[in-house]
C-alpha cells in the first residue's frame, strides 16, 4: 500500500490533506498492521476527512457508518427483507412444502439486506470503512463493535459466522462525546488530531484557497485561532477557517477590517451566543 512513511505524507499531501510526522506515523502503522486506527479531536479538525482522503489516496472505496444514539444491528450490520421472505412463504405454501425446509430458504444470504458494516465485510474489492462519530452511540453499541475490531468478522444467527473476504481498513472516529470501554481502546491505534499550529493552518488555507494573499492569509490564520483560545461554544473548525478565507477572498479583500469582520462573523461562528461575545472585541482579534 505506501512503502514508507514519507510515501503516505506525499499522497495524502497529493490528496490536499497536509499532515506532520507524528501524526503520519501512527496512520502509517495502523495501515501496516491492519488495525483500526481510532481518530479523536476536537469537532472540525479534518477527522472525517482523513478517511475519505485515505480512501482516495489507497484507490478504496468508502463505506460510512454515520453513528447516533439508538444505532442498532439492524441499522449497522444487517436486516431480514421481510417482505420477500413472506412473499417466498407465500409461494412455498402454495407448492404444499414443509416449514422445515422453507425456512432454510427464507434465512439465507438471498434475504438479507446489508448495512455498512457487513456490507464491508463482504466486499471483494479494498474498504475503507469509516464509523463516524462512534462516541455518539450507546455503550452497548460500542461491545457489539468488538467482534468485528479484533477479528473482523460477525456473527449471524441464522447464518453463522462471516468472515471479511478481504480485511478493510477501519477508522473510527470521536469528538469525545464520551469515554470508551478499555476493550475497544485496545483493539485500536489511538491518533489525536488537534487544531494546527499557525503555520500549519497558514499552509492548509493557501493550499485550499489558491490566489488568496500572503497578508490576507496571515490575518485570516491569526486571528481565527485567537477567537479559538476563547471559551465558545463551537470553535471555528478548519473547513469554517477555509469557508471564511473565500468569502474574504470574493469579496476582494486583500487584508481584514473591523466592518468586514463583523459581518462576516456568522461564517466563523455558528451559534449567536458566540457572536455576541466575540462581536465587541473583534477589532482586537485583528493583527496589525
Amino acid at each position: 500500500m505506501f512503502s514508507s512513511i514519507n510515501e503516505l505524507q506525499q499522497q495524502l499531501s497529493q490528496c490536499q490533506y497536509l499532515t506532520d510526522r507524528p501524526v503520519a506515523t501512527i496512520i502509517y502503522l495502523a495501515l501496516k498492521l491492519q488495525k483500526p486506527l481510532l481518530v479523536e479531536g476536537p469537532a472540525g479538525v479534518g477527522k472525517t476527512e482523513l478517511a475519505k482522503v485515505i480512501a482516495l489516496a489507497t484507490g478504496s472505496r468508502l463505506i460510512r457508518l454515520q453513528c447516533y444514539e439508538g444505532l442498532d444491528e439492524a441499522k449497522a450490520l444487517y436486516e431480514w427483507n421481510y417482505q420477500k421472505q413472506l412473499l417466498r412463504l407465500h409461494i412455498d405454501q402454495v407448492q404444499n412444502r414443509a416449514w422445515a425446509e422453507a425456512k432454510q430458504d427464507i434465512f439465507s444470504s438471498e434475504f438479507l439486506l446489508q448495512r455498512p458494516l457487513l456490507e464491508a465485510l463482504q466486499a471483494e474489492e479494498r474498504i475503507v470503512l469509516l464509523i463516524d462519530e462512534v462516541d455518539k452511540s450507546d455503550e452497548e453499541f460500542e461491545s457489539f463493535l468488538l467482534e468485528i475490531l479484533s477479528d473482523y468478522q460477525v456473527t449471524i444467527p441464522e447464518l453463522g459466522t462471516v468472515k471479511a473476504n478481504r480485511i478493510p481498513i477501519v477508522i473510527l472516529t470521536s469528538n469525545s462525546f464520551r469515554e470508551f470501554g478499555d476493550a475497544l481502546k485496545r483493539r485500536c491505534i489511538h491518533l489525536y488530531l488537534d487544531y494546527p499550529g499557525f503555520e500549519r493552518e497558514l499552509q492548509i488555507i493557501r493550499l485550499k484557497v489558491p490566489g488568496i494573499g500572503q497578508a490576507l492569509g496571515q490575518q485570516v490564520v491569526s486571528f481565527v485561532q485567537a477567537i479559538r483560545k476563547q471559551k465558545l461554544k463551537k470553535a471555528p473548525s478548519i473547513s469554517e477557517t477555509i469557508d471564511w478565507a473565500r468569502a474574504l477572498l470574493s469579496m476582494g479583500n486583500e487584508c481584514i477590517d473591523e466592518e468586514t469582520a463583523q459581518n462576516t462573523l456568522s461564517i466563523l461562528l455558528k451559534y449567536q451566543s458566540d457572536i455576541t461575545k466575540i462581536s465587541p472585541k473583534v477589532s482586537s482579534y485583528i493583527p496589525d
